[in-house]
């Protein structure tokens, strides 16, 4: 008696390496995600989105070395920059290095006013108000920018600089520039921040009231002028990092200074927050 013939998924030729079935004409498998090019590519992202966590995590560890104090509002700040950039360039009408030069000094000038009007009333005050008033600093920042008529839907670009939009191939990777520019620049922002740290007088004076301040009072130093630098050289540094934020991610919003303030918040506590010395 002739045995039936037996079919089953079981008995299918073995598939070749890249088919996925389905017969003649099997698409081919999955690319490489692991591929050099695509980790090259990753890398550049990843230096480049540390490199500006990095200088909004430097004003919060700064300003709590000094009056361990949480500075909630230092995203706010940063998110300020990035609108003044569109403020100066785009409204003005003014050259881009203008525009980045004005609005490192315009946010360097609200940090300090911040630190005037709101926090240096309560620096006897309990912890708990400072924190409050931080946040409440943080949710006063945001909605300047909400009840602006010319703030909220903007539908023009973000000005970037032609040097920062070029594209180039590097180890067949699509590089754009500012992925490349982002770390430069923020590796000599880090440089002046330490000459000034070790090299000027206002930067031993930071750090002699990070390592205690009565005795740094004692000794006849200015605290107020010296807690007044911080703020101004933490909201500059900010607002760098919130103009090559614009010209990497070309996207102005009212809370765009949230999520980079929490995680360069992690990444200054995960890297030691407070040690300015």
């Amino acid at each position: 008696m002739r045995r039936p013939k037996r079919s089953g998924p079981w008995l299918q030729r073995p598939k070749k390496k890249g088919e996925l079935g389905g017969g003649p004409g099997r698409r081919p498998g999955p690319p490489d995600c692991l591929g050099g090019a695509v980790l090259l590519q990753q890398l550049f992202n990843g230096v480049t989105l540390g490199s500006l966590y990095a200088l909004i995590a430097i004003g919060y560890t700064m300003v709590y070395g000094i009056l361990r104090l949480i500075n909630f509002a230092h995203g706010d700040i940063f998110m300020w920059a990035a609108y003044w950039m569109f403020f100066t360039v785009l409204l003005f009408r003014l050259p881009w290095w203008v525009g980045a030069i004005l609005s490192v000094l315009f946010t360097a000038g609200m940090g300090w006013a911040i630190e005037r009007i709101a926090y240096r009333p309560l620096r006897e005050a309990p912890r708990i108000s400072l924190l409050i008033t931080a946040i409440g600093m943080s949710f006063l920042l945001e909605h300047i920018i909400i009840v602006l008529p010319w703030a909220t839907g903007i539908q023009k670009p973000y000005p970037r600089p032609q040097f920062m939009t070029q594209i180039f191939q590097l180890g067949g990777a699509r590089v754009q520039a500012v992925t490349v520019w982002v770390p430069i620049i923020a590796g000599a922002c880090l440089i002046g921040l330490l000459f000034l740290l070790y090299r000027t007088k206002v930067g031993r004076g930071m750090r002699a009231i990070a390592t205690d301040i009565e005795v740094t009072e004692m000794m006849g130093a200015d605290i107020n002028r010296i807690i007044s630098y911080t703020f101004i050289v933490g909201s500059a540094l900010a607002a760098v990092g919130g103009i090559l934020w614009g010209c990497r991610y070309p996207a102005l919003t009212y809370d765009m200074g949230v999520i980079p303030g929490w995680r360069a918040f992690t990444a200054a506590v995960v890297g030691g927050i407070g040690n300015v010395t």
